[in-house]
């Protein structure tokens, strides 16, 4: 800011040495270094603030543009949606015309069936007794009552005839 030199400094000293006196001096320059601290704190805080006023507006400029581009992703996302939505239904609608325009033209594909199935061959499942079925797997877990497990016993053993166990108190006896 200024250009001052150690000579010049020298010569302000004794100017203020000669005009102010010895006994002042310490006290007249503890006082304008107070002053001189005060002025340059007081040149940091604005500084500060400027800086600080300068990165709110910042913020707020990113947060206005966010908000913007949110805003637009919103729209574009509803827009498909609406676009995704109106295929579909002309899709649905024009599926439904179809069904309802043109009936099936080959009977093969469609038989109309007005009675019972008596052909064993176009039912199969149909003509099969629960005693063509096999047996169902053994029981894997625990049964919680004891009637349970004497059933649960009695199916498996007939089933997959094995011997009892002697764990099942109820079979122990008879």
């Amino acid at each position: 800011m200024f250009d001052v030199g150690f000579s010049e400094l020298v010569v302000v000293a004794l100017v203020a040495l000669i005009v102010i006196g010895p006994e002042r001096l310490p006290k007249v320059a503890r006082t304008l270094g107070h002053l001189f601290g005060r002025m340059q704190r007081y040149v940091n805080d604005v500084k500060a603030d400027i800086a600080r006023e300068v990165q709110l507006d910042e913020l707020r400029k990113f947060h206005k543009e966010m908000e913007d581009t949110a805003h637009a992703v919103t729209q574009s996302v509803h827009q498909e949606f609406d676009s995704a939505r109106t295929a579909v239904e002309s899709v649905a609608a024009s599926a439904k015309e179809a069904v309802a325009i043109s009936p099936v033209a080959d009977p093969q594909v469609a038989p109309e069936v007005t009675g019972p199935i008596t052909d064993p061959q176009a039912a199969p499942i149909a003509t099969k007794t629960l005693t063509d079925m096999p047996a169902p797997p053994a029981a894997t877990h625990a049964p919680t009552t004891p009637h349970v497990a004497e059933q649960n016993a009695e199916v498996n053993s007939a089933q997959l005839e094995l011997p009892l166990t002697d764990h099942d108190p109820a079979r122990r006896q008879a």
